[in-house]
């Protein structure tokens, strides 16, 4: 089926809010909206939900408090109810069943290291007795084509199927842009920045002399890899092999195939195999610290003995970071020719591991290692989309810089700032991956922080808000601000703001404007969403006797 010839021959459907973009900020949006009382549209170009963490195939990257202090009630229930899926459904070992704290990847990057498939299952029923009762309505496989604006004013978003090419028009009083590239932001012209803001404009240490819309993060083309001596399924040469084995970019140590890298802070030479011993010896690899373990998703030791299956892990490293163009600011040609680089980038580190790697007893290549796209969804073992770390920035009313958040600019134990219109909390180190435009990594701490509502509220339009890694920071904060339980909480405080703005009947840019509505926005939030609006001030300044171990 094709779309009509003019919008206004498109079927059309009205709710309190439509949300464009199902990933977590997405999700937490409608969730949001929807248990307190708003009818939900919710788009998605996918047949999952979740974003990075599933469409994307990357566990979740969180805080090293989010078992002792959640950032919110919700994003906890989404916790608990992945480790029950496993709990119910795995044949794990008692130890592992009781384990308050089941990590079923016992993977060291995070606390909770899972298969993304899980993870989609699990969003899906939390949204099941809302998409039952009607209160939010799933547009599944639908992708954006289309914003119409009149001033300041969103009146619409066309969507279209993308198996069915059936386009369809969204109205509502609210919309949010919680898409993966803040796509709507193009589509509506809305006043946006891409790449990195110049050191002039906010007086960030670590910015840019000048400003650069080409230096945008690297995307990444996850996959997952298992164990499998014997099987038949070796990757093919690709045929971009040569320029990834060869090719040694300025900034890196050598070819992106290769064991070989920096550390993201110090920049120095690294080594680190994917495996620091014996494959098969689980016991005495756990906590060595080598890349397999590092985003394990399936621990085979957490199963009882004799279960069928083996360790599954998440390639999701530097050897596979794609920077040679971006995919923003380009026409849609280039930007499907750097996916397709992307993919032939992975593929190719596939292929090296089975083929050419350096092996830990001496050989040469793992043929054992064998792509494993079931647990992602695919026929061909990589991710669903490529993993996006940067998106279009909205031109805020509030901008959260390097200085807000940073230990450098801030002080050794001053704390971020800490903001009047908070509508929630997170925290990661400012992590920016090396950029398409040549530069190598800024990886630099910053403390817990608040996520400012100024900060959702667009300049230039005033019924749409951000729900992604498309609010109003820069360059270097989205470093920060861009993991999944923050973008949770974002789209969280979104879903909240439109029960304001809808018991009000005023835009959001009017619940920034007034102390009280914010108030009652917040009230809401902590008192009814359980939200964690603060963190404590120990914690917040980071102080060591208050400070965890790291993970792993």
């Amino acid at each position: 089926m094709t779309m009509p010839s003019t919008r206004d021959q498109l079927p059309v459907s009205r709710a309190d809010l439509v949300v464009v973009g199902g990933g977590l900020g997405g999700v937490a949006a409608a969730l949001t909206a929807a248990r307190l009382g708003r009818r939900v549209i919710l788009t998605e170009a996918d047949s999952w939900l979740g974003g990075q963490l599933t469409v994307q195939a990357v566990p979740p990257d969180e805080s090293r408090w989010a078992d002792s202090h959640p950032t919110s009630a919700s994003y906890a229930e989404f916790r608990e109810r992945v480790r029950d899926h496993y709990r119910r459904h795995f044949p794990l070992t008692d130890r592992a069943r009781e384990d308050p704290f089941l990590n079923p990847g016992a993977g060291f990057v995070s606390r909770l290291c899972h298969e993304p498939r899980i993870g989609a299952l699990v969003l899906e029923e939390m949204l099941s007795p809302l998409l039952s009762s009607g209160r939010v309505q799933w547009l599944r496989e639908h992708e954006v084509v289309g914003v119409d604006r009149q001033g300041d004013r969103i009146t619409a978003v066309t969507v279209r199927g993308t198996t069915s090419g059936q386009g369809r028009r969204l109205i509502a009083p609210l919309f949010v842009d919680a898409t993966e590239l803040g796509d709507l932001l193009a589509l509506g012209d809305l006043d946006h920045v891409i790449g990195a803001e110049g050191r002039a404009e906010h007086g960030e240490l670590h910015a840019p002399a000048d400003a650069d819309p080409s230096d945008q993060q690297a995307v990444t083309w996850c996959c997952a890899l298992d164990w499998a001596p014997g099987h038949e399924e070796l990757v093919p040469r690709p045929a971009l092999y040569e320029r990834f084995a060869t090719v040694v970019p300025d900034f890196w140590p050598g070819p992106q195939l290769s064991f070989d890298d920096v550390h993201p802070i110090t920049l120095q030479r690294r080594s680190r195999p994917i495996f620091a011993g014996d494959p098969t010896d689980h016991e005495r690899l756990d906590g060595v610290g080598d890349m397999w373990h590092y985003r394990r998703i399936r621990a085979q030791r957490l199963m009882e003995p004799g279960s069928p299956g083996g360790d599954v892990t998440l390639v999701n490293w530097p050897q596979v970071d794609f920077w040679d163009a971006p995919l923003l600011g380009v026409d849609a040609e280039a930007r499907a020719r750097a996916e397709d680089e992307a993919r032939q980038l992975t593929l190719s580190f596939v292929h090296w591991l089975q083929h050419e790697a350096p092996r830990s007893d001496g050989g040469t290549g793992y043929p054992e290692l064998r792509l494993r796209g079931d647990v992602l969804g695919t026929a061909d073992g990589l991710a669903r989309q490529p993993y996006i770390r940067e998106s279009r920035r909205i031109r805020a009313r509030f901008t959260i810089t390097e200085e807000h958040i940073g230990r450098e600019m801030r002080g050794e134990h001053a704390g971020s700032e800490e903001f009047a219109d908070t509508v929630g909390t997170g925290h990661y180190r400012i992590d920016l991956h090396p950029s398409t435009s040549g530069r190598n990594y800024v990886d630099i701490d910053c403390f817990p922080f608040q996520i400012p509502l100024g900060a959702l509220i667009p300049r230039d339009v005033t019924n749409l808000v951000p729900a992604n890694k498309n609010i109003g920071t820069t360059h270097i904060s989205n470093g920060a601000y861009r993991l999944h339980p923050v973008e949770w909480s974002i789209g969280e405080a979104v879903g909240a703001l439109s029960e304001i703005t809808g018991r009000h009947g005023v835009d959001p840019a009017a619940v920034h404007a007034s102390d009280e509505l914010t108030r009652e926005l917040q009230a809401l939030l902590a008192d009814e969403l359980r939200v964690q609006l603060a963190w404590p001030d120990a914690i917040r300044r980071r102080l060591p006797e208050d400070e965890p171990a790291t993970v792993g």
